[in-house]
């Protein structure tokens, strides 16, 4: 077993939600579960624009959809979802 990279995408409930202060609560919530490698804003449309969350978990920990349940029932965010996985080499 090893380590799996990973991306958890990240969508305010709208327009009005401040998204640095949203990375911060995403951030603070993934600290101690994952390893946080990357974060990019991704535009979707006419301004609404998701966090992507890149982390490196151990594979032993499991499936990160549990993590991404409990970022999803904070405030301010619409849904958070793992939409993509691949296992690191070397």
């Amino acid at each position: 077993m090893g380590q799996v990279i990973a991306t958890i995408k990240v969508m305010p409930e709208d327009l009005e939600v401040n998204l640095k202060e949203l990375r911060k609560k995403v951030s603070n919530l993934l600290k101690g579960k994952v390893e946080v490698g990357k974060i990019e804003e991704e535009e979707i449309a006419f301004g609404l624009k998701s966090i992507n969350f890149i982390v490196i978990a151990d594979e032993k920990k499991g499936s990160l959809d549990p993590l991404a349940e409990k970022i999803s029932k904070l405030v301010g965010v619409k849904s958070a979802e793992v939409t993509n996985v691949t296992r690191a080499m070397g």
